[in-house]
């Protein structure tokens, strides 16, 4: 297979953003393919985090707090490489659109955007940690 030939496949997986592409021709193997590192990508808003308010569950009493629940089965990381600064820290304001962490589904790096502003009041999960869908993550004084 020439040169030109393997161009016009990369170009195809360009086009059609393919991950891979296998190719024999005349007992030749041609194997093409991207790597996936640190891809990020923006989950469909179907899949939205919820901010939900909950009571607390010592005192039964409305403690005026959200929760962002995570919106999809995953990993949970408070950053995007391990060597990275944590999007959010305890503590910090947060505005609606603000990304607070990122899921790992199905080798997918969901970043996670707050739908409420607030103020960090506890991370729910640690790094690395399974999520489950609809599993608070983080929990919010919400701001009006």
């Amino acid at each position: 297979m020439d040169l030109e030939k393997i161009k016009e496949i990369i170009q195809l997986m360009n086009d059609e953003d393919l991950l891979e592409v296998e190719i024999e021709e005349e007992g030749k193997r041609v194997k093409l393919k991207k790597r996936q590192e640190n891809i990020i990508t923006e989950i469909a808003p179907r899949f939205a985090p919820t901010a939900v308010s909950l009571e607390s569950k010592e005192s039964g009493v409305d403690d005026g707090c959200v929760y962002i629940n995570a919106p999809m089965v995953g990993t949970f990381y408070k950053a995007s490489a391990p060597d990275s600064d944590s999007f959010v820290e305890v503590g910090d304001v947060i505005v609606q659109g603000k990304t607070v962490c990122i899921i790992e589904a199905m080798k997918l790096m969901n970043e996670i955007k707050s739908e409420v502003k607030g103020k960090i009041v506890e991370i729910l999960v640690e790094n690395g940690d399974p999520v489950d869908f609809g599993q608070p993550i983080f929990k919010i004084a919400s701001k009006a």
